[in-house]
């Protein structure tokens, strides 16, 4: 391959197409401000270099780009590319991965609002991550060790795996399909609404009015805190392991649960079952309203 070392660009598309090259301490950065630096490109490997500029990977087919940074500046840094791979990278631009496909991301860092759009195939393992509407639309997703802040993440997904992640954000999985989350602590107002087979499996959910109209949902061996007004007109197999303040007209299925502070019935349809299980400390109590 070649080797690009220790130099700075700065022009429009300074690396235009090119081919099996490894670009190793190098900026891009300067006054002429140049957008694109490598627009359809294939087999490029950055190691070291720094990104202070617009655009810079699209259309690209196979990325391999490592301990990098791409700035507040450097926005939109990967569209429309596949077979990437970035490592121990800052991404911190605003849409900083959209409509690409086969991206793996390990130990990075994300500060990217709207980051991971319509992108398929992502691999997520021991990455950090701030920003809004985190993943919308993406799918075949399979996350590890992700600590995610900000609101209105993963809506939309489809076909999906979380595994040991932490999530701090409001209105999480709107609309998504086919998802598992595992052994993972979910905070924030709003979970999951209109959510379709969906699977919440050793996990801690906190938040007022979490998983409402949805479809298919399973909770296995979940603690829920500071849950209000659960479950309305949802169909759900829930088994919980604490006390929950107040259930709202459950559809279908059955939701296992030590105690409720009330279960409300307030509509003709609202057929799910609650089973009391007595298994926490706290004392068991329902109050059911007509």
């Amino acid at each position: 391959m070649e080797r690009i070392q220790n130099q700075t660009f700065d022009a429009e598309r300074a690396l235009y197409g090119v081919q099996d090259v490894q670009v190793q301490n190098c900026r891009f950065d300067g006054p002429a401000d140049g957008e694109s630096a490598f627009k359809e490109c294939a087999r490029v490997q950055a190691d070291a270099c720094f990104f202070n500029l617009r655009y810079p990977f699209w259309h690209d087919d196979g990325l391999t780009i490592r301990r990098s940074e791409m700035t507040e500046q450097c926005r939109a840094a990967l569209w429309y590319s596949r077979n990437i791979t970035v490592e121990d990278t800052k991404l911190h631009g605003i849409k900083a991965l959209r409509e690409c496909s086969e991206a793996r991301l390990h130990r990075c860092s994300i500060r990217s609002p709207e980051f991971g759009w319509n992108t398929q195939g992502l691999e997520l393992v021991d990455c950090t991550a701030e920003g809004e509407y985190f993943l919308m639309r993406a799918g075949h997703i399979y996350a590890r060790d992700l600590s995610l802040t900000g609101k209105y993440s993963f809506q939309y997904i489809e076909n999906a795996v979380f595994e040991h992640c932490t999530f701090d954000t409001k209105d999480a999985f709107w609309h998504a399909k086919h998802v598992l989350v595992r052994n993972s602590i979910i905070k924030g107002e709003y979970l999951a609404w209109y959510c379709e087979d969906v699977t919440f499996e050793n996990c801690t959910i906190i938040g007022t009015q979490p998983l409402c109209y949805c479809k298919g949902l399973r909770l296995v061996n979940c603690r829920m805190e500071g849950c209000d007004l659960a479950f309305e007109r949802s169909e759900v197999d829930a088994e919980l392991t604490a006390p929950v303040l107040s259930i709202k007209n459950p559809l279908a299925g059955t939701i296992r649960v030590p105690a409720a502070g009330q279960v409300i019935r307030d509509i003709p349809g609202a057929q799910g079952q609650v089973v009391f299980t007595g298994t926490a400390d706290a004392p068991r109590s329902a109050c059911a309203c007509a």
